[in-house]
């Protein structure tokens, strides 16, 4: 209610002219050659306000102030405020006493931009009535509708599912390495080495305990090379040597002799 009693000025201009009209006598616009513009029936002072939602034009006394015309303006463009056919510069508005009484009486400017900022003020003002109508209708209507209730009703959880958040850097959580046997291992840490376990050494008495096996009765076609060779594969698979009592060789030299035309066998091998 404050508000509606406050009163504001939109707009002030110094020089404006008042015209007595002839009555209109069809429906086409009024046109401002049809008065006598070199001789205006009073010239004052105009003031646009507002009060509410309700502009005003005042023609006033240029120097007491004193109130020569008003005229309430409820709807721009409307029938309280229309413009002529043939000018800018002119207007036709529609003054009122306190009894009720009205008239129609024209106003012009002598600046083409004091009629400019004239009409400028009143639709800004009713442009400003439009959106506050809109605004106050979409609160009655949003009270109206009925209101969403989401808070937690008694015995109602949330669940959060926290799985992937992200380290303090920024940056996204390492995936676990699964290992063998269906454990998840935890990745090295940057820089780390894996130490991989040591080989045994082969024992040395899994070598001595092995024995070799007979040699098997070549043809006569055979050479003692080729048994030569067939021997040394499994000499060579043994990487230290190994020391023996007996001879093992011995039955090599019998197989040997017993093939013809050989010559005799060097007894140059090394006892392992």
């Amino acid at each position: 209610a404050a508000e509606l009693e406050y009163e504001s000025v939109l707009c002030v201009k110094p020089d404006v002219n008042v015209y007595r009209i002839p009555p209109r006598t069809s429906n086409r616009g009024y046109r401002a050659s049809d008065w006598k513009l070199d001789h205006p029936d009073w010239t004052g002072r105009l003031r646009v306000t507002s009060k509410g939602k309700t502009a005003y034009i005042k023609l006033e006394d240029k120097v007491s102030g004193e109130l020569f015309a008003q005229a309430p303006i409820d709807q721009y463009p409307g029938i309280a405020v229309e413009t002529v056919a043939d000018s800018s510069r002119y207007f036709v508005i529609r003054i009122q006493d306190g009894t009720g009484r009205s008239a129609f009486i024209g106003i012009g400017f002598t600046d083409r931009g004091d009629a400019f900022d004239f009409n400028v003020s009143l639709q800004d003002h009713f442009k400003w009535v439009k959106q506050e109508t809109e605004i106050s209708k979409e609160s009655q209507e949003a009270d109206t509708r009925p209101k969403l209730d989401l808070g937690f009703k008694e015995g109602q959880t949330i669940k959060l599912n926290i799985g992937n958040m992200t380290s303090k850097k920024g940056g996204a959580a390492k995936p676990r390495v699964s290992g063998s046997g269906g454990l998840s291992l935890l990745p090295p840490p940057p820089g780390g080495k894996i130490a991989v376990p040591p080989i045994p050494p082969p024992s040395s008495t899994a070598i001595a305990n092995h024995v070799t096996p007979p040699p098997v009765q070549k043809s006569s076609n055979v050479s003692s090379a080729d048994i030569l060779l067939d021997l040394d594969a499994p000499a060579a698979a043994s990487k230290a040597p190994v020391s023996a009592t007996t001879d093992l060789w011995g039955d090599f030299s019998t197989a040997s002799s017993a093939v013809p035309n050989q010559a005799p066998q060097q007894s140059n091998w090394v006892q392992f």
